[in-house]
């Protein structure tokens, strides 16, 4: 199937993608504001986390489904595919060496997939918790 849009039009759409605040990831820090939890959005730290607790040192990112492959939501484009193929697996080997990095220079890093802050907020909360509580 050939794409409806022409390649300008194309272009246009996915550059309107949001790349930080996106709606999981201002309904994941809402909730953590209303609960008391205190949170920077800092971009100083490697990977640009979409949340630092820096006095205890966790990181967290919100993942979205298909930039990142999610297994579950994550959807492979046909046209173009083989670019589409490459970035995709680009973005979760990245994500993998900034968690590694993050984590030897001990942070604690927590990656939500977007369908998990919609569908489970109160899992991930309790997620965010334990790792703060973790941390003191």
């Amino acid at each position: 199937m050939t794409d409806v849009l022409t390649p300008e039009q194309r272009s246009f759409c996915m550059s309107r993608n949001r790349g930080k605040d996106t709606k999981p990831e201002i309904l994941l820090r809402r909730e953590l504001w209303n609960r008391g939890f205190r949170y920077r959005l800092t971009r100083k730290l490697i990977g640009k986390p979409d949340m630092v607790f820096v006095s205890k040192k966790v990181a967290i990112f919100v993942d979205g489904c298909f930039w990142h492959g999610c297994p579950e939501h994550g959807t492979q484009p046909k046209t173009n595919a083989g670019f589409w193929q490459a970035k995709i697996a680009r973005n979760k080997e990245r994500d993998q060496e900034v968690t590694l990095a993050l984590t030897q220079d001990g942070w604690n890093v927590l990656r939500f997939w977007e369908h998990q802050v919609k569908n489970d907020l109160p899992g991930c909360i309790a997620e965010v918790e334990r790792a703060l509580r973790g941390r003191g």
